[in-house]
């Protein structure tokens, strides 16, 4: 039997299982929530507020109505604030999963404490193979240098090191790494990637971009027991920061048929919008078995990830002219020039919608470009296609996207988290088009925003109060960063709630609490269309709830 012939069969039954099942654990009872302080968003966008919430198998009947069914449950909500459950439009499910679960190296304020923190970690785990982290970001260390195997070797050397940056486009490895990989000053930067070197040209231990894959390659195979040990770490953060969706921003093959049996047995945590990850070699068969949406919604496949480009912290940003402080280098593209025409009509032609990630204005008019071309012969303009990240845009192709129909998927505590390195990588100028929020979303196209977890913290009031304030969380600076490009209240929560479900195609059934709709919501403690805006990132969640079923709970989780 061929590979595609193996796929329909297997997805062909667990699509049966899928459109067969009842809803994802609906109680039977109708739900009246009462005495609360309700935000939601109609199906035009317009804030609504309300103080009780009827649901019913699963979904909302109606808010405040007018007469309730006798045998009704009722639950007094306490004058808490009730909001729909939050959308986040860019994440990495597992990867969150994968971080909660190995060596956080975010808060680290050096090379040498980072190293620290892995020689701990490796004490208190004997049993792993291979040491994994995730988090450095040399721009929040002193001397703002790439670290090196060397300063590893020194607290590791009996066992490989891996190591990724913040941005998940580096990797610091330590030598055993190395050395099992074959990387030597011998070795070319492999397409789309680079080796960083000493002045001897020796690999120093990190890897940019494709050059990962060289370690990568070689490193153990992903299980299905440890994905699901990455799913239910990243699923239960997830609903207690009040994310009961998201969109998963690149999966292969493997991920594609565990989240298929998960759905299968009703085991998924949250709400998933997967994008199939375009280098999967299995990605035609993937896309011949078509699109699959569970009737619980609860597993949604109809889109496709594209890498244009890296990071701009790893000066991987692909730009159109050199980085301002590093005037030899332009950056990197991950998918080369010549075969987006093929990707491009590949994914539109099978009626997939195309994500594709895009950091600097050259990657980003390459992109535009090349949807533009494709639409004229191909079609599919009405996929609500994406621009994932969508950074740092030429001022001349900003109106682009509306024009294009083409969504910019954005995630605001990039900027706050960036904003000590961008101007520094592309200067002044040209941050006039760098994280245009407010321009994009002024030029009438949805924005929906997200966080890109692991590579930021996942908390959604974390990107509100950055899209906001356009502060950090130390209320810095004090004026905000290029205030101009900040959204209003309103704005930002659409994009975390209804622009979010547009860009997934799932604005009929989330994305607010109008009736119809799954009866997806959390209780805060604090009203965040009224609070000191500097304080929006402060707010807890009290409860959270899924298909009218509660599935979190502040005062009874063990922390």
């Amino acid at each position: 039997m061929t590979l595609n012939n193996t796929y329909k069969k297997i997805t062909s039954l667990f699509s049966a299982l899928l459109l067969t099942l009842s809803v994802h654990s609906v109680t039977n009872a109708a739900t009246l929530f009462t005495n609360v302080k309700g935000y939601t968003l109609d199906n035009q966008g317009q804030l609504l507020t309300f103080h009780s919430l009827l649901i019913d198998n699963g979904k909302v009947v109606s808010l405040d109505p007018d007469t309730v069914p006798g045998n009704v449950d009722r639950i007094d909500g306490h004058n808490k604030v009730l909001l729909p459950g939050l959308i986040d439009a860019h994440g990495h499910l597992l990867g969150l999963g994968g971080n909660l679960l190995e060596v956080d190296l975010r808060a680290s304020s050096t090379m040498q404490e980072a190293a620290q923190w892995v020689a701990q970690y490796a004490m208190g785990h004997a049993d792993q193979e291979w040491i994994k982290g995730r988090g450095w970001n040399q721009e929040l260390w002193s001397d703002r240098s790439f670290p090196s195997a060397a300063v590893l070797d020194e607290v590791i050397s009996n066992k490989p090191v891996w190591l990724t940056r913040v941005d998940g486009h580096a990797a610091w490895v330590n030598s055993k790494a190395l050395d099992m990989a074959g990387i030597t000053a011998d070795t070319p930067d492999p397409t789309g990637g680079q080796i960083i070197r000493d002045a001897d040209g020796n690999p120093t231990g990190v890897l940019i971009d494709r050059a990962m894959d060289l370690v990568g390659d070689i490193m153990p195979k992903q299980s299905s027991k440890l994905y699901q040990a990455q799913l239910n770490a990243a699923g239960e953060h997830l609903l207690s920061v009040g994310i009961t969706a998201m969109h998963d921003a690149g999966i292969g093959h493997h991920v594609y048929d565990f989240y298929l049996a998960r759905a299968a047995e009703q085991q998924l945590p949250v709400r998933i919008y997967a994008m199939l990850s375009a280098t999967d070699p299995t990605l035609p068969e993937m896309l011949d078995t078509g699109i699959i949406r569970s009737n619980d919604d609860f597993l949604y496949i109809r889109s496709v990830k594209a890498y244009g480009d890296g990071a701009l912290g790893s000066r991987g940003a692909a730009l159109l002219k050199p980085y301002s402080d590093a005037p030899h280098q332009h950056g990197l593209l991950l998918t080369q020039p010549e075969d987006f025409p093929a990707l491009f009509q590949q994914v539109l032609g099978n009626g997939f919608q195309l994500n594709f990630h895009a950091i600097g204005d050259r990657a980003n008019r390459m992109v535009l470009d090349e949807f533009e071309r494709t639409f004229s012969t191909v079609g599919g303009q009405s996929l609500r296609n994406r621009v994932e990240h969508a950074q740092v845009i030429d001022v001349n192709d900003l109106s682009r996207f509306a024009e294009l129909d083409v969504l910019p998927s954005m995630q605001p505590t990039h900027a706050t988290s960036d904003k000590n390195m961008a101007e520094d990588r592309i200067g002044k100028a040209r941050m006039e088009g760098a994280y245009a929020w407010k321009t994009l979303i002024d030029s009438g196209i949805a924005l929906p925003l997200g966080s890109d977890f692991p590579v930021e913290l996942a908390n959604p009031f974390y990107g509100l109060h950055a899209a906001v304030t356009r502060q950090d969380r130390d209320n810095q600076p004090v004026k905000g960063w290029y205030p101009e490009q900040a959204l209003s209240i309103e704005q930002a929560f659409k994009g975390f709630t209804l622009d979010a479900a547009y860009a997934a195609h799932m604005e009929d059934s989330l994305g607010g609490l109008t009736p119809g709709k799954w009866a997806d919501f959390i209780l805060v403690d604090q009203d965040i269309f009224s609070v000191p805006a500097q304080d929006i990132w402060k707010t807890q969640v009290i409860q959270t709830w899924l298909a009218g079923e509660k599935v979190f709970d502040a005062n009874t989780t063990t922390k």
